[in-house]
């Protein structure tokens, strides 16, 4: 009997008891290997290294100093290191370093507001956002957030925030429409809501720029990005780029948002950035945000006990250099473009399998009942959580989930290997998943 509340109270759970490369071993010696970093999380695996020697080192130096007293040199170096690599259009911007992905889209939408307040903008309170998404669970961010599945037990509680549709093009694409057309219709969503809400309501609008568990690894259509940065500078909002889970490197570029050429006002990251040695999260602010502050309060009106956590820093710092050193963005990019192809090859063809799609390191194939009508499994076959589970008894870890088709309905399984993945590996994972995917449907029409 375990004292700890799981997130499921009916399930038992091996013990992990070691990690090497992109696998996991527990406590019995299977080896499981990680093909979705628990939730794209653990992009360096489970046992580099020179970030275990950081962490160390930083421990025996001194491991934390609240930062209304003090600040530390791992926060400051990172902070400088991630600035020097932004989107172009950041300037001399500012980096915060709350616990968790959650917490860092609680403090930017809270950053958001302070800079209309401080620039005498007191009407701009509205937040828009789009469904499906996944912003976080805290009450702030699952108010973002447009998945109707996990927002519905706490809907009473949370603030009131729009949402537009996501670009999903393998449901929302018209026939016959282009790239270009989908972009644009799309992206005009957002000028439109803007103009019945009314603009100097409007505070900020929030998106991820690759979607990804609530719809599956989702890009952008190209110049979708573009269009919401000219509707955002007109109507004076901000853009919360939540990167949380496809940055830090996971679309084969630091940034995400770098591949749309534009930059965000405020951008959320976590997950890749400290990858899973310590918790981390990060919310970068451009040096427009930052300057109305500066020229206002002079205060950042949000803060946490531990942000700035020196072992934490250190250890995120650590990660990035190694990306950098051995130029593992590139090993993202051909073991990414592997990944789509095997996956094409092996599964592209299946009565099952209606989409697949992603960028580098990050990709995910959705079931369907039937191709032509697109239809989803019901909720009640429970697919994605089974396809979980016969993945894990071949020894594979993926990240199944339900709801991309309308938050409820819609099966998929999203895919996001370490960066360090082998050629080897990519073919393990296809193959594997493709073995877990089979028998489960197998299973269910017997």
């Amino acid at each position: 009997m375990s004292n700890v509340l799981h997130r499921s109270l009916t399930t038992t759970l091996p013990t992990v008891s070691g990690g090497e490369g992109s696998y996991l071993i527990d406590q019995d010696g299977k080896r499981y290997l990680d093909a979705c970093g628990g939730a794209a999380v653990s992009c360096l695996g489970h046992d580099n290294a020179r970030v275990r020697a950081a962490l160390k080192a930083q421990i025996d130096c001194v491991a934390f100093a609240h930062t209304s007293f003090f600040t530390n040199e791992p926060a400051e170096e990172l902070a400088r290191f991630l600035i020097a690599r932004a989107p172009e259009g950041t300037g001399n911007g500012r980096v915060m370093y709350p616990g968790s992905g959650s917490e860092a889209m609680e403090a930017a939408l809270k950053l958001a507001r302070q800079y209309h307040l401080e620039r005498g903008d007191d009407a701009r309170c509205k937040v828009i956002a789009r469904a499906p998404s996944y912003h976080g669970n805290t009450l702030g961010a699952l108010a973002a957030g447009g998945h109707a599945g996990r927002r519905a037990p706490f809907q009473p509680l949370l603030i009131d925030v729009d949402h537009i549709d996501a670009a999903y093009g393998y449901r929302m694409k018209h026939d016959g429409e282009s790239e270009a057309e989908f972009a644009l219709r799309m992206a005009n969503l957002l000028d439109a809501r803007i103009r019945e809400l009314g603009p100097e309501t409007v505070m900020a609008f929030v998106a991820e720029p690759v979607v990804g568990a609530s719809l599956g690894t989702q890009p952008a259509p190209g110049g979708y990005f573009k269009r919401i940065r000219e509707i955002c500078d007109e109507h004076g909002i901000l853009l919360i780029a939540d990167e949380v889970m496809c940055g830090m490197g996971r679309t084969g570029r630091l940034f995400a948002l770098e591949q749309e050429g534009i930059a965000a006002d405020i951008t959320t990251l976590a997950k890749g950035l400290g990858a899973g040695y310590a918790p981390i999260a990060a919310v970068m602010a451009t040096e427009k945000v930052v300057n109305a502050i500066e020229d206002g309060s002079g205060l950042l009106w949000n803060g946490h006990t531990y942000m700035s956590h020196a072992v934490a820093t250190a250890g995120a710092l650590a990660v990035q250099k190694v990306i950098e050193k051995d130029k593992l963005l590139d090993n993202v990019r051909q073991r990414g473009e592997q990944l789509r192809a095997a996956l094409f090859a092996r599964l592209g063809d299946h009565p099952n399998v209606g989409d697949i799609r992603g960028r580098g390191l990050f990709q995910s194939v959705e079931l369907v009942q039937d191709r032509t009508s697109k239809a989803p499994f019901p909720v009640a076959t429970g697919l994605a959580p089974a396809i979980r589970a016969a993945a894990l008894d071949l020894g594979l870890m993926c990240y199944p989930a339900q709801g991309c088709a309308d938050g409820t309905r819609g099966d998929h399984v999203l895919l996001a290997p370490a960066y360090i993945s082998t050629a080897e590996e990519i073919d393990t994972i296809v193959a594997l998943l493709a073995e877990a995917i089979e028998t489960t449907l197998a299973r269910m029409e017997g």
